[in-house]
Formats: structure tokens, C-alpha cells, sequence
């Protein structure tokens, strides 16, 4: 709420899990560019907030960000509904190219419970993960509540329709709810 200076929902919770030599890629997108699209998500008023849940390395299939491509707006994209499991509307090659000459690309690495927050129209993909090591990272999506989608194309546990404002909680919350539950056990 400190960055939109807006009450915000949840748009979307999602696991990005990467299993051990199996993981597959996800190709060159930006997020907005799909909730724009498929969601009619009227403004690119929504991040990512990335957890870690497994330690990402640079080898175990990292999300890849092209720094201050978001500063390009919303991209043209083609629907590739071959390359992965789940259709997505992917960058072609020379605009990647072009980003990257640009800004470079970069693979966030953190051990579990690192946070990562991202614009929505950064661009961003993840190569496959050809090691030992599970990677996994849960996303959650935080948009506008003044911004809400206005297509409901999908299911709603894929894109949210509950636009009620995320409430805010004292900083001790959790603490205070420990200390309650010890004192009634």
C-alpha cells in the first residue's frame, strides 16, 4: 500500500515450482501484458511479491529479470501455447535482445525466504531447472482494488474477483497471537 499509496487485493497467488531435472522454462513475458490481455486489468497498477521457498541459485532455474524494462511499457507479445504447460503471451527474440542490450539480465539467488518485489511489466522468464536442487517460489499479486479486472475469462482461483481491500496488521500481530495461544494452552 506504501508503494501504490492505494488500498490493494490479492489478484493472484501462484506456485512456480521447478522440480529436480524436470523443471520446464517459462519464455520472456510480462505479467501485465497478460492480465491486460486475458484479464482486462485496465492499468499496469499491480507487482509481484516473490518468497523463495527453496534456495534459487543460479543454476536451478532462476527467475531472469531484465532491469528497468518495465520503464517500456507494455509490450507486443505473441500467445505461445506450446512451449509450456500454461499458455502465456511471450516477447519475440529481438525484443529481448534489444532489453538486453539495454539493461542486461539479471538471476535473483536467495537462500529460503528471500523476497523479491517486481512492476508487473517487468520483463522477466526462467530457463529450465537441469539439477538436483528443487526450486520453488511463491508469487503473490497484489493490484489497485481501483484497478480491478473487468473480464472474468478465467477461473477465479486463477484470477481473483475478490476486490475487497487487503487489511493491514499491527507489526506485533503475530507475536501477540503466539503469546495469547501459550497463555490459553
Amino acid at each position: 500500500m506504501q508503494l501504490f499509496g492505494k488500498p490493494l487485493y490479492m489478484h493472484q497467488i501462484k506456485i512456480n515450482a521447478k522440480a529436480p531435472f524436470d523443471g520446464e522454462p517459462w519464455q520472456w513475458h510480462q505479467d501485465y501484458g497478460v492480465w491486460a490481455r486475458v484479464d482486462g486489468m485496465p492499468e499496469p497498477r499491480a507487482m509481484n511479491i516473490s518468497v523463495f521457498l527453496d534456495e534459487v541459485m543460479a543454476f536451478n532455474g532462476p527467475l531472469m529479470v531484465i532491469p528497468r524494462s518495465h520503464k517500456a511499457g507494455v509490450l507486443p507479445a505473441g500467445h505461445d501455447t506450446t512451449t509450456t504447460s500454461y499458455p502465456i503471451w511471450s516477447l519475440d527474440n529481438d525484443t529481448i535482445a534489444r532489453l538486453a542490450g539495454e539493461g542486461g539480465i539479471v538471476a535473483p539467488t536467495g537462500k529460503p525466504g528471500s523476497v523479491l518485489m517486481f512492476h508487473g511489466n517487468l520483463v522477466h522468464a526462467s530457463p529450465p531447472n537441469m539439477t538436483p536442487f528443487p526450486r520453488k517460489i511463491v508469487y503473490l499479486t497484489l493490484c489497485a482494488v481501483s484497478n480491478h479486472i473487468t473480464k472474468f475469462t478465467r477461473p477465479e482461483w486463477i484470477a481473483h474477483r475478490d476486490f475487497e481491500p487487503i487489511v493491514a496488521m499491527a507489526d506485533n500481530s503475530l507475536r501477540e497471537l503466539a503469546r495469547d495461544r501459550k497463555a490459553a494452552a
